[in-house]
C-alpha cells in the first residue's frame, strides 16, 4: 500500500470516528505519519484474514483478544497442530494507535458496546442508570481499546488464588509467565531481573510524554508518606510512573504484539468478522467438537480434533458457555435450552473494579492536557517524526498509587485503593468523547463540570482494588444474537462504600498537599445532583457521590471462575478444563476467582501464557508417551499400523 492511499485511508477513519468539527486534525496527524515513518511505526503487516477455512483444526480458538491472541501463538509454535483463531471483529487501525485517542474508540464498530440492567446501587449520572462497559470487539480485543496500562497485581492475589485450590496458580508459579511476554524498555527496571526480562513480544515502557503534573504527583506521594516504587516488582504500595504497552510512541496490543510477527505461519489461520454462536458438545460422551459461528451472512460449523478454547472474554466467554448446555440447569430450561451439564458458577462471581470519577482539580498553570489546545499541527508532526508529544500520552494518566486506606493493613503491602492519576479529567475536552464514553447524562455533566469545560485541571479517579460486591451475567433469551443480561450489583456490599469512601477523602487530600499547591491545586467544589440535599462532605455525603458518577475501570472478570472439584460454583480446574465436557477450556480474564489488585489486561495475559502451556504439557506429552509406545512396538516387531493404529497418526 502506497503512503498516499494509506494517508487517504487514514484520514477516512479519522473522519469516521471523530468528525471534522470535533478534531479536524487528525487526517493531517495521519498524513505527515505515513510521509515520514509509516514503515517503522507499523513493521509488520497485520495477519492475513483467512477466507478458505479448514474443516477440521487441532484446536479452535475463539476470540483474539489480550488472551486468545496469546494462546494463537503460542499454539502455532508446535509443527504439525494446525490452529483457528475466530474474531468476531476485524483489525485495528491507524486511530486506535493513538494513545490519546483511546476514548474515542468507545461507543465505535471496534466496542462490543455493552450496557448493564439499570440499578440504584451505581450509575446513577449515566443515562437510564445503565453502566457501560467497553469491550473489544477487534482483533487485540480489549488491549486495542484499553489505556495500555501495564500492571500486574499483588503477589497475594495469586497466592490467594492458590490457596482456594489451585495448584501452580501462586506467585512463584505466574510470575515467570509474566515475565515470558515482556520486553521491559525501561533500563533502570530491566536490571531488576527477578521482577523483569527483555527479548519478550510485548513492548512495555514508561510514557513518552508526561507533563509537571506528574511529577508534583510523585511529590505529593512523598510528602503523605509514601515511597516512590515499582508497582510491578518487590512492592505494590507507594507511588509510581506509569508502565505502559506502549511502542515507539502507539499503542502495543497483544494483536501488534503476538499475531502480526507470527502471521506467515502456515499453521495459523485467523478468520476475522466470525461470530461464534455456540460450542458443539456431543451429548452422550460430553466431549466438544468443534463450534458454529457467523459469517459472510451465513451459519459455518468447524470442527476440532484435539480442543475447543473460548478466550471470548468475561461477558461473551459465559454466555458461549450458557448457550451451548453449560450453566444453571434452571436457568437453561427457562430459555429453552438443552442441559449439557449443570453448572452453576458460570456467570455468576462477576468482580470489577470501580472508581469514582469526575474529581477535578483546577490549577494555575496551561500544563495539563486539554483537547482542543492539543489539535494543532505541532502535534502532528510531532507524534509522526519524533514518537512523542502529547499525542503519545494514554489520556493524561501519568502516575499510579497504590494506598491504603484504614479498612487495609498497611503491614500487608496488599493497598486497597489505586489512584490513577491524570493531568486532566472529565472536562478536558469540553464535553464531548468523555461524556459520552461515560454514558454521562446531559444534565449531570452540564451542572457539574460545564464551568470547566476545556480548563486546566488534573484529575485523580480513587479505584477499589478487592470489591466484595458480586455481579452476575444471564442469558435474555436462546438467541446467540441478543445481548446477555448484565447486572453489576456494585456496592450492594456495605464494605465497598466505605473503602471507596475513604478512598475519596484520600484523592481531596492529594490536592491539599504542598506539592500540588505549588500549581495553585483546588478542589471543584460542585455539589453533586441528588446528593444537594445532604450536608457537603460529610461520610452521607460521599456514600451518596460515589453512586452517581461510578466508573467502571472496564475490568470485569471472575465469571467461569477456576477452583477444585470440590467447589460447587467452580467452572473450571486448575487447567482451565471446564468441568463436565472434554475438550472445552477456558483461557480469559473469566477464569480468575477473584480479580487482581490492578488493571487486569497484564495478567489477562499472563493467563493466556500459562494456559497454552498447560494444554501443551496435555498434548505433548500424550504425543510422547504414544511415540515411545510405538516405536518400542516397533523394536520387537509388533505391526503397528494394524494393532495400534494411533501410531500412524501424526506425532
Amino acid at each position: 500500500m502506497g503512503v498516499g492511499t494509506v494517508a487517504s485511508v487514514a484520514a477516512k477513519s479519522a473522519l469516521a470516528f471523530a468528525g471534522v468539527s470535533t478534531l479536524s486534525f487528525i487526517p493531517i496527524m495521519l498524513a505527515t505519519l505515513a510521509y515520514f515513518n509509516y514503515n517503522l511505526i507499523d513493521p509488520e503487516n497485520r495477519p492475513f484474514n483467512q477466507q478458505n477455512l479448514r474443516e477440521t483444526y487441532d484446536f479452535v480458538i475463539v476470540g483474539g483478544g489480550s488472551a486468545g491472541s496469546v494462546v494463537a501463538n503460542r499454539l502455532s509454535e508446535v509443527q504439525g497442530w494446525n490452529v483457528l483463531l475466530l474474531e468476531a471483529g476485524g483489525h485495528e487501525n491507524e486511530i486506535s494507535d493513538v494513545p490519546l485517542l483511546s476514548l474515542y474508540l468507545h461507543k465505535s464498530k471496534m466496542d462490543w458496546k455493552y450496557r448493564t440492567e439499570p440499578q440504584d446501587t451505581a450509575c446513577q449520572a449515566m443515562i437510564d442508570k445503565r453502566c457501560a462497559w467497553t469491550k473489544g470487539k477487534v482483533l487485540g480485543g480489549s488491549s486495542v481499546l484499553n489505556t495500555m496500562l501495564y500492571i500486574r497485581g499483588n503477589k497475594r492475589d495469586f497466592d490467594q488464588w492458590e490457596s482456594f485450590g489451585n495448584p501452580g496458580w501462586g506467585y512463584e508459579d505466574v510470575l515467570p509467565y509474566f515475565k515470558k511476554s515482556m520486553d521491559q524498555r525501561n533500563p533502570y527496571l530491566a536490571r531488576d531481573t527477578r521482577h523483569h526480562s527483555t527479548g519478550g513480544y510485548l513492548t512495555v515502557q514508561d510514557s513518552p510524554y508526561n507533563t509537571p503534573i506528574g511529577a508534583a504527583f510523585l511529590q505529593a506521594g512523598e510528602e503523605m508518606g509514601y515511597d516512590i516504587v515499582d508497582v510491578n516488582g518487590a512492592q505494590q504500595t507507594g507511588y509510581a510512573w506509569y508502565q505502559l504497552t506502549v511502542r515507539r510512541g502507539t499503542r502495543c496490543s497483544t494483536a501488534k504484539a503476538f499475531l502480526r510477527p507470527v502471521r506467515l505461519r502456515q499453521n495459523l489461520h485467523i478468520a476475522l468478522f466470525s461470530h461464534v454462536t455456540k460450542v458443539l458438545i456431543d451429548k452422550e460422551t460430553k466431549r466438544a467438537y468443534g463450534v458454529e459461528f457467523f459469517r459472510d451472512g451465513k451459519m459455518q460449523v468447524v470442527y476440532a480434533k484435539k480442543e475447543v478454547i473460548l478466550s471470548a472474554g468475561s461477558i461473551a466467554s459465559p454466555q458461549l458457555l450458557l448457550l451451548s448446555g453449560i450453566g444453571p440447569e434452571s436457568h437453561l430450561r427457562e430459555v429453552g435450552i438443552d442441559v449439557i451439564h449443570d453448572s452453576p458458577g458460570v456467570g455468576k462471581n462477576l468482580q470489577d473494579h470501580i472508581a469514582v470519577g469526575g474529581l477535578a482539580f483546577k490549577i494555575d498553570y496551561p500544563i495539563s492536557l486539554v483537547m482542543n489546545r492539543l489539535v494543532n499541527i505541532n502535534s502532528a508532526l510531532r507524534y509522526a517524526v519524533t514518537e512523542d508529544g502529547p499525542l503519545t500520552s494514554s489520556i493524561g494518566l501519568e502516575v499510579v498509587a497504590f494506598i491504603n486506606t484504614k479498612y487495609a493493613n498497611a503491614s500487608d503491602d496488599w493497598p486497597d485503593i489505586e489512584f490513577m492519576m491524570t493531568s486532566c479529567s472529565t472536562s478536558s475536552d469540553g464535553g464531548t468523547q468523555v461524556k459520552k464514553a461515560h454514558s454521562l447524562t446531559d444534565e449531570f455533566y452540564n451542572e457539574v463540570f460545564a464551568e470547566i469545560n476545556n480548563k486546566d485541571v488534573f484529575g485523580i479517579f480513587p479505584m477499589m482494588l478487592r470489591p466484595k460486591s458480586r455481579g452476575f451475567i444471564k442469558l435474555r433469551s436462546k438467541n446467540p444474537f441478543d445481548y446477555p443480561l448484565m447486572y453489576h450489583n456494585y456496592l450492594t456490599h456495605p464494605d465497598d462504600v466505605g473503602v471507596l469512601r475513604e478512598g475519596v477523602k484520600a484523592a481531596v487530600a492529594v490536592g491539599e498537599t504542598q506539592a500540588m499547591k505549588r500549581l495553585g491545586a483546588r478542589f471543584h467544589y460542585k455539589p453533586v445532583p441528588n446528593c444537594k440535599h445532604l450536608p457537603l462532605y460529610t461520610d452521607e455525603y460521599w456514600d451518596c457521590l460515589i453512586r452517581q458518577y461510578t466508573m467502571t475501570i472496564y475490568h470485569v472478570s471472575c465469571t467461569a471462575k477456576m477452583g477444585p472439584s470440590t467447589d460447587p460454583m467452580a467452572v473450571v480446574d486448575p487447567q482451565l478444563r471446564v468441568y463436565g465436557v472434554e475438550g472445552l477450556r477456558v483461557i480469559d480474564a473469566s477464569i480468575m476467582p477473584t480479580i487482581t489488585n490492578g488493571n487486569i489486561n497484564a495478567p489477562t495475559i499472563m493467563i493466556g501464557e500459562k494456559g497454552s502451556d498447560l494444554i501443551k504439557e496435555t498434548w505433548l506429552q500424550k504425543r510422547s508417551r504414544r511415540s515411545k509406545r510405538c516405536s518400542r512396538f516397533e523394536r520387537i516387531g509388533v505391526q503397528s499400523k494394524r494393532k495400534y493404529p494411533l501410531c500412524n497418526t501424526e506425532r
